[in-house]
């Protein structure tokens, strides 16, 4: 899960903010770096073809080598390596179009990848595996961010970008050969027989279940406090007037620093404690943690500028984020039927993904009515209707998961 986490995470940033580095140190001008951001659309819009990669096998000989999830996997990571490549030879200022061309193709072949991945994840780990393996595979993840963020910066200032991009372009490999030696599922779920069926009963499968409701409302509001917090935690922290006015570079090292170690150790905690706790009870206590370390930037805002209680406050929160994460990420792939859970799965994150789409427009407006202090108290409010929704929904949770993880072609979770 590390390494295969690693290959997913690795390419996400070629489409985002390493994209926007290499453009703005080639003198491209603003507009032109704020129309790239649509190149990464792919990642929000990726459950529109996800039904393809459940009902498709990429070559039967693929297929009966590596099994649908992984075959598909090989083929996008060695699509990425070709395009990371060629994206090398390419310059911002002479092939502004071909770049961006190359780029909106990386980040579909990423989101693809993100798709095939998440599915093999679902696929594979078995109920007792799953909290280690998500906080293995998010773990990868992240490492790889860092790599493609932080660490291509420093390599393009000594190696230039073309190098730079070769290099990640070689680490990409590291799915290739994960992938190609990864285990093979044991059962593998019978695909959908016909394409209509791919689109159509994964949804079908979704709203037949008892209580459907109660978790898509669950899977919108259980990070709706982080949502609430997140969208303005940098502005908070950066901004001279009416913030705290740290530098760049001080929030920067904390963030890359205290701030990846502790959501690599949170992840690693909460994989081990939802193994003892169960998946139910973890949810219910990582929530209240999550809710209570967005306290600490009501500390901080009452405090001022101090980089101790800064460093503090931003440990907690990604370690209480990371253990989270882990088995919000558990709940989901749970919740996957494994005849389309490269759909499934997908459906699950952007419904995920609305709330700081939903969010993050009005926070702006509220924290210049309320102030910092007031803004991050509401915030810790917002994660009570996720946590109100676990009570209703009760340890029922944990069963529902179990039956859903061991389906067979046909059954539905009697949530």
């Amino acid at each position: 899960m590390l390494p295969l986490g690693f290959a997913s995470g690795l390419p996400l940033l070629l489409s985002k903010g390493t994209l926007e580095s290499w453009l703005a140190n080639s003198e491209i001008d603003t507009a032109t770096i704020g129309l790239f951001a649509l190149v990464a659309l792919p990642y929000t819009l990726k459950f529109l073809w996800a039904p393809l990669m459940d009902r498709y096998v990429p070559g039967s000989y693929l297929g009966n080598k590596l099994g649908r999830r992984r075959s598909w996997m090989l083929v996008t990571q060695l699509l990425l390596m070709a395009l990371i490549l060629l994206m090398a030879q390419l310059n911002p200022v002479n092939d502004i179009e071909k770049l961006a061309v190359i780029a909106l193709l990386i980040a579909w072949c990423s989101a693809s990848q993100d798709i095939a991945f998440d599915a093999y994840r679902a696929d594979l780990l078995r109920e007792q595996e799953r909290g280690m393996g998500v906080a293995a595979s998010i773990g990868g993840y992240r490492i790889a961010m860092l790599a493609a963020g932080a660490g291509a910066l420093v390599m393009s200032d000594q190696l230039g970008w073309r190098y730079t991009l070769m290099i990640l372009a070689g680490l990409q490999g590291v799915g290739v050969l994960s992938t190609l030696t990864a285990p093979v599922i044991e059962h593998p779920a019978l695909k959908p027989q016909k394409l209509k069926d791919a689109f159509k009963e994964p949804v079908v499968d979704i709203l037949g279940r008892r209580g459907v409701l109660w978790i898509l409302l669950l899977i919108f509001t259980y990070k709706l406090g982080d949502a609430f917090a997140g969208a303005l935690t940098n502005t908070f922290l950066l901004k001279q007037d009416g913030g705290l006015g740290f530098s760049n570079t001080e929030v920067g090292l904390i963030s890359k620093t205290v701030g990846l170690a502790s959501i690599l150790f949170g992840m690693t905690a909460g994989g081990l404690l939802i193994q003892r706790w169960g998946l139910y009870r973890s949810l219910l206590i990582f929530g209240l943690l999550q809710a209570g370390t967005n306290l600490g930037f009501c500390l901080l805002a009452y405090v001022g500028k101090d980089p101790w209680v800064m460093g503090g406050t931003i440990a907690l929160e990604n370690f209480a984020g990371g253990m989270g994460t882990a088995a919000f990420v558990s709940l989901l792939i749970g919740l996957c039927n494994p005849r389309f859970s490269a759909t499934q799965f997908a459906i699950f994150t952007a419904i995920m993904a609305l709330s700081p789409i939903v969010v993050g427009p009005t926070t702006g407006f509220l924290q210049e009515a309320v102030g910092w202090q007031m803004f991050f108290l509401v915030s810790a409010g917002a994660a009570i209707p996720g946590l109100v929704l676990l009570l209703i929904l009760g340890k029922d949770l944990d069963q529902a998961v179990r039956k859903t993880g061991s389906m067979g072609e046909g059954d539905t979770a009697p949530i």
